[in-house]
């Protein structure tokens, strides 16, 4: 039923008569509080001292029958006996609102919004029968109003009395809805709001590790906003809530049983209940009836510290149960105030015998065994009513009474002394709201008492765990505390290793949707599924994650790399041709058995330097020929081993000269063959012209054009040591970058026009009558000169790393070879196996024979 429908229910019943008639009488009976006393200044209160009503079908044809309210509320009792025992408090006080005595009028909403809403209406207008022309004139009836002690009974209080001014102030209404000034301009509570309790608890099961939860609410303003607030802030945390479940006290049992499927089939472990104790009862109890347990129960403050619920054997599955309370606290002599308590005080006060009836099981109606005598001891009951151990909400209504007290100090402190008025003239509501949003006050256990603007008090809590107490049944053992006014990071304090979880077990529980992924994977989320349920995927190659559930892996530093498990960053290998690997050993092998070769032909024919095969075409270019092959091999080293700057431009520019140096002396042989042939001519005389100084001149002219051009290359743009990173993502290739591929080619270009030069000239001279004409062996030395370094162009351009390296090392050992294999080998041969061969008359008599 609506606010407004609500109102014209209460108007309908407050008709008035013909305006004749001069007086207005009220038609339906009025609504009068149960406790009451009336002083100097009210206080209005409303409680469920009930906690649910009768349900009537209503014919709409009579006057309805006054509501029936059942099941009194020891809790809620426990909560009024507390009001009345801090305003006899306040009344004995001489600092306090000296001279002034506080009386009060309390209303049983029986859990009913619309009872709530009919008992406020009563508080501000009175409950006389007869209304008369000064009675919507006068002040309300209370100062103020406090309860109720459920979200959805006071949100319907507050917005009734909030147009007229009159505080309102609630011990245990935490809905953060309440919060909202526009709506709720006169509310104020001493009991933190939901929005940091939900809060509160999605950082305590993330605390814990649990992302993947079911949650139960009441399906009522205090469920529904916390729920809400809780799963705005579990997002933030990274927590998944399975299922949302609904339930309400007065739900069918097919329901209780739709929901208790429903957390059966759940893989969850941990279930969130944010439930009103009065509609968790009876899910308790279907629970119960089917046995389930092995879940991990979180309450909210509205029934974690029930001393009912803990007290209820069926109910033991419950136990290692966590949630958020309200701090604690002691009230001196409120156990002595609350035991004193009799029907005789007021004997036609129907509540009281109802509450006696009630604590001690028995009854007035019966005189046999069962029935009451009034000679019965509260003092010897250990109840919810008596127990004062637990005085959280207690404390609140305690503190809500001295928050209301103070405000009215103060105002009446600045009323005097503005207005010198007597003590019988009274302030507005408005103004004692005006000075309740600025009150601040200590109450005896040292908690300072203040409203932000919003009505909320600071956000303490304990949090509580429950855990066997041998034969005393439960005990509600402190295990943490949350405190919204620390730091963010500091708000949640917990003493784990003293909490007690489900089955009695010191072993936290665990409640995921899928395990945490190690290190060295990410997560990736299941198609339709919360973010919470995922697989894990090894990182890519190059990426790491260091810890568990990362969502992505993270790319290492271009110089470094992943490991095998992929949870740390490495070094890079750096790659280069080593003299330690397999084929730089090999290279060095065939470049050192090339200088052996070089060597040894040298001192052969450095034995044999008279005979003729050796005199034949300049022995000087030969010496010299053979010494540029042996830099030729040796220069093959300089490409071997970590490149350096020095190395990097001694490497190219050493093979250039060298090659060069060795082609010139290749091709001066290769003309002295011309010119030898041209001189035996008749009256041929070119010798001359190309005798040794000439050829030595020709050859150092040669290599003198190929040290300028690799002069002006390390001038103009050297070559440098490069870390290539391109080649390989797993590796860093240490290598030589030419600095000027112009250089670099026309190096090469110069050394192979050279070789051209060298073959043409070799070819044309290859069929000259001589019984040893040396440039068929030079042009055939040149014919694997040409196809080495034709092959070498694709090659090194297509190989990578190092691999480029040896390519180029391999061109220059093969076209070593291949000169000193074709151009000496011949005459070693002659020289060790054919010796008679080795004259001069030999060498000449066959082109004697030919010239005819």
């Amino acid at each position: 039923m609506t606010v407004s429908l609500l109102l014209q229910l209460l108007v309908l019943h407050g008709a008035c008569l013909p305006v004749s008639a001069q007086l207005c009488r009220l038609l339906g009976q009025p609504a009068l509080p149960l406790l009451s006393v009336q002083k100097d200044i009210n206080i209005g209160a409303i409680f469920s001292l009930h906690t649910s009503t009768l349900l009537k079908m209503h014919s709409f044809t009579l006057k309805p029958e006054p509501t029936t309210c059942v099941s009194f509320n020891l809790r809620e009792f426990k909560f009024a006996q507390t009001m009345i025992f801090a305003i006899e408090e306040i009344n004995n006080s001489t600092q306090l609102l000296p001279g002034i005595y506080l009386g009060y009028k309390i209303y049983d909403s029986c859990s009913s919004i619309p009872l709530t809403i009919l008992s406020g209406m009563a508080l501000m207008n009175g409950y006389e029968e007869t209304l008369s022309d000064t009675s919507c004139s006068r002040p309300p009836a209370v100062h103020a109003i406090v309860g109720e002690s459920n979200s959805s009974p006071t949100i319907g209080l507050a917005s009734v009395v909030g147009p007229f001014s009159l505080p309102v102030i609630s011990h245990f209404a935490t809905c953060a809805c309440l919060s909202n000034r526009k709506r709720y301009p006169s509310f104020f509570r001493t009991i933190p709001s939901d929005y940091y309790q939900s809060r509160a608890l999605a950082q305590l099961v993330k605390h814990f590790g649990w992302t993947w939860v079911g949650t139960v609410r009441s399906r009522s303003d205090y469920g529904n906003n916390g729920i809400a607030a809780f799963e705005e802030a579990a997002k933030q945390e990274g927590i998944c809530i399975e299922y949302f479940e609904t339930i309400f006290k007065t739900d069918p049992q097919e329901q209780f049983l739709k929901t208790l499927d429903v957390i059966k089939k759940g893989t969850a472990r941990v279930v969130l209940a944010f439930t009103a104790s009065g509609d968790f009862v009876p899910f308790l109890k279907v629970i119960a009836q089917h046995n389930i347990t092995g879940l991990q129960w979180v309450g909210s403050e509205s029934w974690i510290t029930s001393r009912t619920l803990a007290e209820t054997k069926e109910f033991s599955f419950l136990s290692g149960a966590v949630g958020f309370a309200i701090t604690n606290a002691k009230l001196v002599g409120l156990r002595e105030f609350l035991v004193n308590v009799h029907p005789d005080q007021e004997p036609k006060n129907g509540l009281l015998k109802e509450f006696w009836e009630t604590a001690l099981r028995c009854s007035f109606m019966t005189s046999s065994n069962g029935g009451c005598t009034g000679s019965e001891r509260l003092a010897d009951l250990q109840n919810e009513y008596t127990d004062v151990s637990e005085l959280r909400i207690a404390n609140k209504v305690y503190t809500a009474v001295y928050a209301v007290a103070h405000t009215l100090h103060n105002v009446l402190k600045d009323f005097r002394s503005l207005t010198n008025n007597s003590k019988g003239e009274r302030p507005t509501p408005q103004r004692i709201l005006e000075y309740m949003r600025n009150v601040r006050f200590n109450v005896k256990t040292g908690e300072e008492i203040f409203f932000d603007a919003s009505g909320d008090p600071v956000a303490r809590y304990d949090l509580v765990n429950w855990q066997p107490a041998g034969n005393e049944g439960v005990q509600f053992k402190n295990v943490g505390l949350y405190d919204s006014s620390l730091p963010s990071e500091q708000c949640l304090q917990v003493n784990q290793e003293h909490v007690l979880w489900a089955g009695n077990t010191g072993q936290v529980p665990v409640s995921v949707c899928s395990e945490s992924c190690p290190p060295g994977t990410r997560k990736a989320v299941q198609k339709g599924r919360p973010v919470c349920c995922y697989d894990c995927i090894p990182c890519a190659e190059g990426e790491i994650s260091n810890g568990t559930d990362y969502s992505d892996c993270f790319p290492c530093d271009l110089e470094y790399w992943s490991n095998e498990s992929k949870d740390r960053c490495i070094l890079k290998v750096v790659e280069f041709l080593s003299y330690t690997e397999i084929m730089g050993i090999l290279l060095c092998i065939f470049s050192f058995i090339g200088v052996f070769l070089t060597a040894m032909v040298s001192f052969l024919f450095y034995l044999h330097k008279e005979t003729p095969i050796v005199r034949a075409n300049n022995s000087e270019l030969s010496f010299l020929l053979l010494f540029s092959l042996t830099l030729c091999f040796l220069c093959s080293l300089t490409f071997i081993g970590r490149p350096t700057e020095w190395s990097c431009m001694l490497r190219h520019t050493a093979f250039g000269i060298t090659f060069v140096l060795c082609i010139s002396c290749v091709l001066g042989k290769t003309i002295v063959v011309l010119m030898a042939f041209r001189a035996t001519l008749p009256g041929g005389n070119v010798m001359k012209w190309f005798g040794p100084a000439q050829q030595r001149l020709s050859v150092v002219f040669l290599t003198l054009i190929q040290v300028v051009i690799c002069v002006l290359w390390l001038t103009i743009s050297p070559p440098f040591l490069n870390r290539n990173l391109s080649y390989y993502r797993e590796k860093i290739v240490l290598e030589c970058n030419l600095g000027s591929a112009l250089g670099f080619w026309a190096v090469l270009g110069y050394t192979g026009l050279l070789s051209v030069l060298c073959f043409v000239l070799a070819f044309l001279a290859r069929k000259l009558p001589d019984n040893f004409n040396e440039a068929k062996f030079i042009t055939f030395s040149m014919l694997i000169f040409f196809a080495v370094w034709l092959t070498f162009i694709p090659a090194y351009i297509s190989s990578p790393g190092k691999f480029t390296v040896a390519v180029e090392i391999f061109a220059i050992l093969a076209s070593s070879f291949g000169l000193l294999f074709c151009i000496f080998a011949p005459k070693c041969y002659i020289i060790l196996l054919k010796p008679e061969k080795n004259t001069k008359k030999q060498m000449m008599g066959k082109s004697s024979s030919k010239a005819y």
